[in-house]
């Protein structure tokens, strides 16, 4: 018998989908239309927008982008590294998620290790004088590389009193689809905005767009005292039918904008599993909407939802090219921490921050980012005013981590000759620096950066405050999680041990609730080796 076709394989595939989900005469269709990719994927997105709720697991449709982990850089050939700021906690409640509902460990590129470490608020000092964010600095033992250290960057947003809160404009954009119908997703996007709609006062205007096969007006800009209204319709919301997520997202920014309160803050908040599959829906085309969008001052709050079907990448596509943060609720308590805990941070205080650093190759051997790989930006890009960074809500804080091989320690890297040109910077005056770092942001209505500056001295041998062993902690429970190939020592019972050790600041229980999360991790995985 003659061997069967690539096209064969992929027919047959795409025939036993949909008779699993019951769509045999749709399969049959499909066996006919001919070519790969693109014809695969659009089969698959036909398929989902017509299953049930149930039906998107057995397709395990979610996808991630592929993460590529920053490696050691030598100053020598490197001297700089510049980021944009990243307030997205989705990675660590996606996580979570795999662990505590699925019982299972997340895939690798589903974790971020940025996003898992900015997840948690640090008692970073509070701003001073005029400027919106402060900048602070700490080195200490890299908990899982000894003869390593261990650099903090912390920065702290301005919290901003009941006060000194500006009037909101709100437009929620809610994805009424047919994949949205499961208890995880439009269910719970109700109860989520229902804890919002508490916070919201007569100065507040809301408006409520949904989007399926079309997009539509259910609620026009209405005062935020009228929360039955408001209520009534966030809870009169069905699912059905395809996704338009582009006639959706240019409808709400069109009431934004309509809405707009000057001096207020102006935000769409976006809710969906992010499988948009009519209209613009691949990252190319959605990057381009939401960047041309994003130049009406409206903010962007992307939610995602669900699982089985979650499309992380989409959204976080979104959140990064439009002013916006990307946070994933797998519980009805993961949105009362977005909109009461931090709710707050609607209100940006601060936009386009992002960060380049200085390394002394007098004192660093090498150095390597931890996370933000999916937030470098080029040296160019640190002063340059029109390229768009990351933007801080009131109260937000961000961290950074570095780690960093000290002069003397020795890491095989590839050797590079001298420069001809340039002679190297000479280290008087300044032996005893790390680094600096310079910290470039804007005022939300402002298109002028400032800039703020740090110099990071000290021996690094002290074992750090709270704060820098509890982000420590984390940092390493991703290096374990992604099997990093710079995870050196780190393993569960001592991310545990730091952990619990690191948890005495601990308003709202998420640091015990890390504790807990990496006890179950550590289970799984022993009874994996079993």
């Amino acid at each position: 018998m003659s061997q069967m076709s690539p096209y064969g394989r992929r027919k047959r595939y795409v025939h036993a989908v949909a008779l699993a989900l019951g769509f045999g005469a749709l399969s049959l269709g499909l066996i006919g239309c001919g070519g790969g990719g693109p014809q695969m994927e659009a089969a698959r997105r036909d398929i989902a927008s017509k299953a049930n709720p149930g039906d998107f697991n057995k397709l395990n449709a979610e996808t991630y982008g592929a993460i590529v982990e920053n490696e050691f850089r030598s100053p020598l050939v490197e001297p700089r590294s510049t980021f944009s700021a990243d307030v997205n906690t989705a990675s660590y409640s996606n996580v979570r998620r795999f662990i505590t509902q699925q019982n299972k460990l997340p895939p690798k590129d589903a974790v971020l290790l940025a996003e898992l470490v900015n997840y948690f608020p640090y008692r970073y000092p509070n701003p001073t004088g005029d400027a919106p964010v402060s900048l602070n600095l700490e080195i200490a033992p890299c908990p899982w590389k000894t003869d390593h250290k261990l650099a903090r960057i912390g920065v702290r947003a301005k919290s901003l009193e009941g006060s000194e809160m500006p009037a909101r404009n709100l437009v929620f954009l809610i994805d009424t689809s047919g994949s949205m119908a499961s208890e995880n997703r439009l269910p719970l996007v109700k109860r989520a905005l229902n804890l919002l709609i508490d916070q919201l006062t007569a100065r507040d205007r809301v408006t409520i767009v949904t989007y399926a096969g079309e997009a539509g007006l259910k609620l026009t800009p209405t005062s935020g005292d009228r929360k039955q209204a408001i209520r009534a319709v966030v809870n009169g919301l069905s699912a059905g039918g395809s996704t338009n997520g582009e006639g959706g997202i240019q409808l709400a920014y069109e009431m934004a904008r309509r809405s707009f309160i000057e001096g207020g803050a102006n935000r769409v908040i976006l809710c969906t599993d992010g499988d948009f599959n009519v209209g613009a829906h691949n990252g190319s085309e959605l990057k381009q909407l939401i960047e041309k969008e994003r130049a009406s001052r409206v903010f962007l709050t992307v939610l995602g939802f669900g699982m089985g079907n979650l499309k992380n990448q989409e959204l976080e596509t979104l959140a990064t090219h439009g002013n916006g943060h990307y946070a994933y609720l797998d519980t009805i308590d993961e949105a009362r921490k977005v909109f009461v805990e931090q709710g707050g941070a609607l209100v940006c205080v601060a936009k386009d921050v992002k960060f380049q650093i200085d390394f002394n190759p007098a004192k660093v051997a090498a150095y390597r980012l931890i996370g933000y790989e999916n937030r470098l930006l080029n040296q160019e890009d640190f002063k340059n005013d029109a390229k768009d960074a990351g933007d801080m809500g009131s109260g937000h804080t961000v961290t950074a981590l570095y780690e960093i091989v000290p002069v003397g320690v020795s890491i095989d890297l590839p050797a590079v000759d001298p420069h001809k040109y340039q002679a190297p910077a000479g280290t008087a005056g300044n032996a005893d620096e790390w680094l600096t770092v310079k910290m470039r942001y804007k005022h939300p209505d402002g298109e002028q950066s400032k800039e703020l500056a740090a110099v990071l001295t000290g021996a690094g041998g002290a074992r750090g405050s709270e704060d820098l062993r509890f982000a420590a902690a984390v940092a390493e429970f991703g290096l374990v999680l992604r099997d990093s190939a710079f995870k050196g020592d780190a393993n569960f019972d001592a991310v545990i041990e730091r952990a619990t050790g690191a948890s005495g600041y601990d308003p709202n229980g998420h640091r015990k609730e890390f504790v807990e999360l990496v006890r179950r991790a550590k289970g799984l995985t022993d009874r994996a080796n079993e």
